[in-house]
């Protein structure tokens, strides 16, 4: 079992037992709510409508991220959309909305468990057009050149081994097919403490890449029209992922866009 796979898994137990740090954006009077309204509160506080947190099936949305890949995804009808780290649906169900009965949706997560569980959500709510795959992001089960846009949502960093995603990711898009991510990077050196400590790597902050490097990865994988936009106001609520940490020195949120060139 590769370092990943434990990092991954243990998020998952603490995603399905809603325990434990993981990246979400938790202020802390919302943790005195019910979870259902902690959840809604926390995707609204990334940017989320009320409309898009009420339009999912329940469970598909367990308050999780650090920003709103739909908002940059500029999402057609008819567009085929890859969600990096699917988890409990809750993107794939919005874009399934935007792309229309002429588009599809492929979630890839590399846990049983979710899969299970974002398959029971679309039979329970009957999308027809959103299909859920186990895999390796790394490796991905999706064919080559059918996909017009790939989104994610803080999961890109949790892998020792970006630069294979990125390179799948760019395998899998058409020609002109786009990168619509919203992800932690980092600001300043981690210190060795923060980058051993597990606890750091489940809440999506030891395996943050810096700006220059993520750059650089993109372009060896071939990405064009590269985009990489830190939000300083992400300190605020990235300050209460781990309070009293300071990690909020180290780590922002950033939306990531490129594109697949034509030829």
């Amino acid at each position: 079992m590769t370092r990943f796979e434990v990092r991954f898994g243990r998020i998952t137990e603490r995603l399905l037992h809603q325990e434990g740090p993981v990246a979400v954006a938790l202020p802390r009077p919302v943790v005195e709510r019910p979870m259902r309204q902690r959840q809604a509160d926390i995707s609204l506080g990334l940017g989320y409508s009320g409309e898009d947190v009420t339009a999912v099936p329940e469970g598909a949305n367990m308050g999780l991220g650090c920003g709103n890949p739909q908002a940059i995804a500029s999402l057609q009808p008819g567009e085929t959309v890859l969600d990096l780290g699917s988890g409990g649906g809750f993107d794939c169900f919005l874009a399934a909305r935007a792309v229309g009965d002429t588009g599809h949706v492929i979630g890839v997560d590399m846990t049983p468990e979710m899969i299970t569980k974002s398959r029971g959500n679309a039979e329970k709510a009957g999308f027809g057009n959103v299909d859920f795959r186990l895999g390796e992001l790394e490796n991905l089960p999706v064919a080559d050149g059918i996909v017009d846009v790939i989104i994610s949502n803080c999961v890109i960093n949790l892998s020792p081994e970006k630069g294979k995603v990125f390179n799948e990711s760019f395998r899998v898009l058409k020609p002109h097919g786009r990168l619509a991510i919203s992800d932690v990077v980092a600001t300043a050196e981690l210190p060795d403490d923060i980058k051993k400590d597990m606890a750091f790597h489940t809440g999506c902050i030891a395996g943050a890449s810096s700006i220059e490097t993520l750059d650089a990865m993109l372009r060896r994988a071939g990405f064009v029209n590269i985009q990489i936009k830190p939000k300083a106001e992400s300190r605020t609520f990235i300050r209460d992922w781990m309070p009293g940490t300071k990690i909020e020195d180290y780590v922002v949120s950033a939306t990531i866009e490129a594109e697949k060139p034509l030829v």
